[in-house]
């Protein structure tokens, strides 16, 4: 008998988005935090909101399937849309308060 391990993973569109961010010298102490971000998400399980707040506390649900994530301890905002049932995130938005 053969066994199948599946890991279920989010897509994530665009990594590109976050490491043109990342790689601008002004923005690199943001390097480690969205890569653990970009990890956990990838690996994520959540069928809604609710299950997102569980794991990020601190995430702001801001409707129609938009998350506001602080990266960094706040330094900077990470705006995505959320398709729970198809599973995919997108990169909205990635940059400092201000922006």
């Amino acid at each position: 008998m053969v066994y199948f391990l599946y890991f279920y993973t989010v897509r994530i569109i665009a990594f590109r988005t976050l490491r043109n961010f990342f790689e601008r010298p002004e923005y690199s102490d943001s390097e480690v935090s969205l890569s653990s971000w970009y990890h956990d998400a990838k690996l994520a399980e959540w069928k809604n909101s609710n299950e997102l707040k569980k794991q990020y506390k601190n995430a702001s649900i801001v409707g129609d399937g938009r998350v506001v994530f602080n990266i960094k301890g706040n330094d900077y905002r990470l705006v995505v849309a959320i398709d729970y049932e198809f599973q995919v995130i997108f990169v909205r938005f990635i940059g400092t308060h201000k922006q």
